[in-house]
């Protein structure tokens, strides 16, 4: 917040004018001099010197000896002030300069202040390392300049003439300008490499356009040593009722390919407000030139680095209980001779529709329907493109109290299939209706505990759900969007074992759980939590996807979870599938993580699908100083352990089933106080047979530019779970961090 907001319009506009000194002399409303620690205030000034000198008629202030002025946190230091304190113009001589907002320090030869937010510093030097008293102060690194102009309304600043200095090492600079706070501004950003086995080195200068608060673009010009010119731009906006963005590359000609290559991908959300109801708009727009541009730019927009993108918009209403939707769905699947994907159905067009009100004479009810045309490669599916229309209502009567609750529900499926081409048996359509009876019921006790010589309040939740759906031959329907779901905790308690519509399992089914939660009195939250469930099969499951075996077990495998979190420090969470027959485990999750404070996580997990694959995932990010017995302080998130710490960041996925490292991130981060040195190896599987590997290092200069690779942050930031950024200005520093 800034004084200008704490401080009223009219004492800013009405100023007075103190004065403190050991002596004072002078007449009244025209001049004044104060001597021996004179000081003169005024709302968001204060100056401090040896001697003051004010005249009432001109607003003019002269300070000489060792002159201080404070404006709005921001502080000058120098030999002599000559200054009109209202519009604040005039002139510093030897001064220095600290900050607030960039946390920067600059010094020069002579400064002129052109108002009270333009300043024009000569011979001047800046840099945000750290000032120490005396002549010698010489920081990692420095901006050295001719002229250095600084505008705290736009929060720029310009230097001409200039020389980038670190460590010795100077780069000349005819112009540049640089931020003095996170305020956003236009211009070049810092010139960016990547470097890698597919691209090998590649330099970006991207430049960015501040359009308006909600508004903004960037360019990303970029030559590849092996590919050539790409030309890339970013338009981003948000309005009141929409927002979105749009990212656009575009290489003319790559002589690895001998074609174009390009690449769209794009969002919008929309929603207005109408006497209709509330309408919304979805745009989804993701497009590449061929089927190697997953392959061959592997630090596109996220959304174009996969094999399968999809593009599509969605038209909703909604009002009160009833809702209407329209959508039209388009994949691009971009194939691999070596591993081909049979593409998804695009869906040209979806509508659906709904209606449903709760507690209508203790009822609630829904209608919901659903039009579909499939659409895909006959010729990859193996099978006919088809219209689908299905209807489902369901009926419910919910008895919930304090302790318990009871919850019987009827639905009813009618669905309704068009084929393009006759089937194998000669149909060209089918139908089925089928209901389904499920009640869901549980209970709900609690005490007071005490383990370890803690208190707790324990809950005890037993669950019973039953599902009966009668059985319905549909092994001649074709598989449009339908997979089986996994078996856990969400899908034991559920009608259909299988996601989509275009499959409803004969069920006779009893699921069984009992969860039991450990939480702290003093607030509720929960510190642990042990739960364990199982499904009792009563008859035989015949329905099953293609290539399937009908399920015939009465009992289901057993799943056991548990989660710990009772120290801040470390938590703990696995799910287990047992299989009762095999005495084996199906499938298993485990899930530890350590973090004592700040940039100090260890994560690891553990994950086992019986005969698919078994894999370690271990995540870190310490400081290395630990190991020599410094630890630092705790400066807070955003803030660093204190300056000269090294850090080790890193992710590594290794493959139990093959016996090899999968995907790898490792690098180390040093803090220096005001800037940042990073370097990370990074290693990411493409195919069984293929991998982008890539060597990424950046320097960043705190409150000035980012040198270096681009994306060295958002890699550790997407790879390594509960990574933190060293530097993260979360708000914006008070005045009164510097206040006279």
């Amino acid at each position: 917040m800034s004084l200008q907001e704490v401080v009223p319009a009219e004492v800013l506009n009405n100023p007075t004018t103190f004065v403190f000194g050991n002596s004072i002399t002078g007449r009244p409303d025209v001049d004044t001099k104060i001597e021996g620690d004179a000081e003169l205030r005024r709302a968001g000034t204060v100056i401090k010197a040896d001697k003051i000198e004010y005249n009432s008629l001109t607003d003019k202030a002269v300070a000489t000896g060792k002159v201080k002025m404070n404006r709005f946190g921001d502080v000058y230091q120098g030999t002599l002030l000559d200054l009109k304190v209202d519009s604040f113009s005039g002139f510093f001589l030897q001064p220095s300069i600290d900050l607030i907002k960039s946390e920067g320090h600059g010094e020069g030869e002579r400064i002129d202040f052109i108002d009270d937010k333009r300043s024009i510093i000569k011979n001047a030097s800046y840099s945000t390392c750290k000032r120490y008293p005396g002549p010698e102060w010489m920081p990692d690194w420095l901006l050295k300049a001719a002229s250095m102009s600084i505008n705290t309304e736009d929060d720029v600043g310009q230097a001409q003439d200039a020389t980038l200095s670190f460590k010795g090492l100077s780069v000349p600079l005819p112009s540049i300008s640089f931020p003095l706070s996170n305020k956003r501004k236009s211009g070049w950003l810092a010139p960016t490499y990547a470097t890698d086995n597919i691209n090998g080195v590649e330099l970006s200068a991207p430049y960015y356009f501040n359009i308006a608060p909600n508004r903004d673009a960037t360019l990303y010009p970029s030559y590849s040593y092996k590919r050539g010119l790409n030309l890339g731009g970013e338009f981003r906006y948000l309005e009141d009722n929409y927002n979105g963005q749009i990212r656009a590359d575009v290489m003319p000609s790559d002589p690895l390919r001998d074609k174009t290559r390009w690449g769209v991908a794009g969002q919008q959300v929309m929603r207005y407000d109408t006497s209709l109801g509330s309408v919304g708009l979805n745009l989804n727009v993701n497009r590449v030139s061929d089927d190697n541009y997953w392959r061959d730019f592997p630090r596109a927009t996220t959304s174009l680095t996969q094999r399968l993108l999809s593009s599509d918009a969605a038209l909703t209403l909604d009002r009160d209980d009833f809702s209407l939707g329209l959508r039209i769905s388009k994949w691009q699947t971009l194939q691999d001779a070596i591993a081909p994907i049979v593409p998804p159905y695009d869906r040209l067009p979806q509508l659906t529709a709904r209606y449903g009100k709760n507690n209508v004479a203790g009822f609630d009810f829904s209608i919901s329907g659903d039009y579909t045309k499939f659409s895909s490669d006959p010729l990859l599916t193996q099978q006919p493109n088809a219209s689908r229309a299905m209807l489902v209502a369901q009926l419910s009567r919910p008895w919930v109290a304090p302790g318990w609750y009871f919850t019987p529900k009827l639905q009813l499926h009618t669905t309704q299939y068009q084929f393009d081409t006759p089937l194998t048996a000669g149909s060209r359509n089918f139908s089925r209706t089928l209901p389904t009876f499920s009640i869901d019921s549980g209970l709900h006790f609690e005490r007071d505990t005490n383990l370890f010589g803690r208190a707790f309040t324990q809950t005890l939740e037993p669950r019973a759900f039953y599902v009966n759906t009668p059985y319905r031959n549909q092994s001649a329907l074709p598989i449009y969007d339908t997979s089986a779901n996994d078996f856990n905790f969400a899908s034991a308690f559920t009608e259909n074992p299988f996601s989509g519509s275009d499959r409803i399992a004969d069920n006779s089914l009893l699921t069984m759980g009992l969860t039991s939660r450990f939480l702290d009195p003093s607030n509720g939250a929960e510190l642990a939590r042990l739960a364990i469930a199982q499904r009792v099969r009563f008859k035989d499951q015949l329905v099953t996807l293609p290539g399937g075996t009908p399920a015939t077990d009465r009992y289901s495998d057993v799943l056991v979870g548990a989660s710990v979190n009772t120290s801040p420090s470390w938590s703990f969470d696995t799910t287990q599938q047992y299989n009762s027959d095999t005495a084996r485990i199906a499938r298993s999750t485990i899930g530890a993580r350590y973090s004592p404070s700040n940039y100090r996580v260890v994560s690891l997990a553990y994950r086992l699908q019986k005969g698919s694959s078994e894999q370690i995932d271990l995540g870190w990010q310490w400081p290395l100083n630990d190991l020599w017995g410094d630890k630092g302080q705790d400066l807070g998130a955003g803030r660093g352990l204190g300056e000269g710490r090294w850090y080790s960041v890193g992710r590594m996925n290794f493959s139990l089933t093959d016996k090899k490292l999968v995907d790898s991130v490792v690098g180390f981060e040093y803090d220096a106080g005001c800037w940042l040195g990073r370097v990370v190896i990074e290693n990411l599987a493409r195919s069984d047979a293929t991998s982008n590997k890539r060597a990424l290092f950046q320097l960043e200069l705190i409150g000035f530019s980012r040198l270096g690779a681009a994306g060295t942050l958002n890699t550790l930031k997407n790879n390594i779970p509960r990574y933190q950024y060293l530097r993260e200005q979360v708000t914006t520093p008070s005045r009164f961090s510097s206040y006279d």
